[in-house]
């Protein structure tokens, strides 16, 4: 599986990842691979974009952890490391509740998440 149907895009030479309204158990094993194939294809940056998200339970948690820990292991042996970063509004609680946001930079817009130098 490869993650490009509406999924992947680019913006200002960074990839967003866009998730859909709700995260659950239905839908995260097909999230969880498709993030893996963003995180095969991002170069410098890739941004979960959750600002659409208004429902994520533990198995959507599960796979933002898994992606933190694919981009981890690459960057382990990338020559030019990939930063991820993490967009969150209605769901923003869940993610700092978990921990995620010690992880991942959490953004309060995709704006601020493009915009960033890091």
């Amino acid at each position: 599986m490869t993650a490009g149907d509406d999924q992947l895009r680019w913006e200002s030479g960074q990839a967003v990842f866009r998730m859909p309204a709700e995260i659950d158990v239905t839908n995260a094993n097909h999230l969880r691979a498709a993030l893996r194939a963003a995180v095969r294809q991002a170069t410098s940056v890739l941004i979960i974009d959750m600002s659409a998200t208004t429902f994520c339970d533990s198995a959507g948690v599960q796979a933002i952890v898994d992606a933190y820990n694919q981009v981890e292991a690459r960057n382990q042996n990338a020559v030019a490391p990939t930063q991820l970063r993490l967009v969150a509004t209605v769901v923003r609680r869940i993610i700092t509740l978990v921990g995620i946001d010690q992880l991942i930079p959490v953004y309060p817009t995709l704006e601020a998440a493009l915009a960033d130098s890091g």
